[in-house]
């Protein structure tokens, strides 16, 4: 039943995203950028609907607050990566605008990344790691003073559940250089929809979001070092069993 219905959700997956896609290029040129993003919300709460309905896969949020209170902030939101689903899912969970960064070669998958390209996001080349850091840090101070919140995955690439690898001073850098919040986010999403798997496993995600983080008078290791603490502290919390050796 399980390979059935994550048979199902990618059939609807992939024909509901070509529609929206397509639907983007019609209406897109009308409309301003934010009015685009709202747009795109209408996707993301598609797909993380449909994957409730069809495969199990329900999520709570704690923590709230903790955005409510800082929306008029500029913030750097630094989350866990552990699978696909929160870089869908929190395109419509969280009020704010957010701005991606990404490699650029997802703007060439054609339909998803086509729409993608309509928004102010973040595209890097990985290939040139100076250019990259670049072009994060022209491209995320204007967002931010845009009114953007900027998300970024520190550690890099989708880690394995119960692992905590190395987290980069990317992000936290542009956060000591533009004087942003951070928002640390811990989840355990990566059992549901586990990293490169066909399958979806029913169960309930659980996303924490932390405090607001001052990065006033701190360096960039500090800061990576507090976020790093706080979301593996918090992910031995929501999900100990994982971490157990």
């Amino acid at each position: 039943m399980i390979y059935l219905r994550a048979t199902i959700f990618y059939v609807f997956f992939i024909v509901f995203t070509i529609f929206y896609a397509l639907s983007c290029f019609v209406v897109n040129p009308f409309l301003s950028i934010p009015a685009r993003y709202d747009y795109i919300r209408g996707w993301s709460k598609g797909v993380i609907q449909t994957l409730r309905w069809v495969c199990g896969v329900r999520y709570s949020i704690q923590g709230m607050d903790n955005v409510i209170a800082s929306l008029d902030k500029p913030v750097i939101l630094m989350s866990k990566h552990q699978s696909a689903w929160e870089t869908i899912a929190y395109i419509s969970l969280f009020p704010k605008q957010l701005c991606y960064v990404f490699k650029k070669e997802l703007l060439m998958i054609p339909f998803f990344g086509w729409a993608m390209a309509m928004l102010q996001m973040i595209h890097i080349d990985r290939s040139k790691k100076d250019k990259a850091a670049l072009a994060v840090a022209s491209q995320g101070r204007q967002r931010l003073s845009e009114g953007y919140w900027i998300i970024i995955y520190p550690e890099g690439t989708r880690a394995p559940v119960g692992k905590e690898i190395p987290y980069q001073k990317g992000g936290a850098r542009l956060a000591v250089d533009t004087k942003a919040f951070v928002i640390p986010i811990a989840h355990n999403a990566g059992h549901c929809w586990p990293k490169n798997s066909f399958l979806k496993y029913p169960g309930d995600i659980t996303i924490s979001i932390g405090p607001c983080l001052t990065t006033l008078d701190k360096n960039p290791s500090v800061v990576i070092r507090e976020v790093q603490s706080w979301i593996e502290s918090e992910m031995r919390r929501i999900d100990g069993k994982s971490y157990l050796s």
